[in-house]
């Protein structure tokens, strides 16, 4: 296997010194081209292990590594070249159209105070027609849906071209369609060798696109590990502490609780 893009080493973290640790001895690799989901009831840190991966909070113990390197190695516009984030939601407060704030996206690949250039346009309004919101493109953002707003969210981190694409929640606001979409999408970005990082709360929607599991609960460290070995009954039912079951249906397997 190739070495990991993205390491995590016996990374503990808190917001208060005075109190126990959010995160503690999380250790994970991710490698290139590999879709890795992170499932946890709400509180067990899966955002804020997104924001040590940006490099936004800084562990208490315990070392990250980017391409091999610690990442605080990396400086800031190198992150945004490597990493790009699509949050659960973001308030917009300026009344951008959709094309512009897609091309948000390119900055870690423009100059300071440069224009976009041709490139960047045509990056852009690719990954708006990935997402389904080419028609939208001059459409303002404020009038956009929620289900909208959240593709428009992943059109700007298509656009940057990262070779790490996070994702907080990412099919929190897609009716089914938009959802089938997404999934997808983030199939083809795996053979196109982006690596992919993201929270979920939707244990179908991991079964149907993760090849990694992250396991998070509330002061233990994760269990990490492929999806066939990572993600039984017996851990997600003490995870979520529900009794769950892993059914067969036609070939595909489904999450029953109770």
């Amino acid at each position: 296997m190739t070495a990991p893009l993205l390491s995590f080493q016996n990374v503990t973290f808190g917001y208060r010194r005075d109190r126990q640790p959010f995160l503690q001895d999380v250790t994970f690799d991710l490698h290139p081209g590999r879709i890795t989901a992170i499932l946890g009831p709400n509180g067990a840190g899966k955002t804020t292990l997104l924001y040590l991966a940006l490099g936004w909070l800084a562990a208490w113990t315990g070392g990250i590594r980017l391409d091999g390197l610690p990442l605080r190695q990396h400086s800031r516009l190198e992150r945004g070249r490597w990493l790009a984030l699509v949050p659960q939601n973001e308030h917009t407060p300026f009344d951008y159209t959709v094309l512009e704030y897609a091309l948000m996206g390119r900055a870690p690949h423009m100059p300071p105070l440069g224009i976009p250039a041709a490139a960047d346009y045509d990056a852009a309004l690719q990954a708006l027609d990935q997402v389904g919101l080419a028609a939208l493109a001059e459409h303002p953002v404020p009038q956009l849906s929620g289900g909208e707003h959240q593709l428009m969210l992943l059109a700007r981190a298509v656009a940057q071209r990262p070779r790490l694409l996070l994702l907080d929640e990412p099919t929190a606001h897609l009716d089914l369609r938009n959802k089938s979409r997404l999934i997808q999408m983030m199939k083809t970005l795996r053979t196109e060798g982006v690596t992919l990082l993201m929270t979920n709360h939707e244990p179908e929607v991991v079964l149907a696109v993760a090849d990694d599991v992250l396991l998070m609960e509330p002061g233990r460290p994760p269990l990490f590990g492929p999806l066939e070995q990572a993600l039984t009954a017996e851990a997600l039912s003490r995870v979520y502490g529900l009794p769950i079951r892993l059914v067969d249906v036609d070939g595909h397997k489904q999450v029953l609780w109770t």
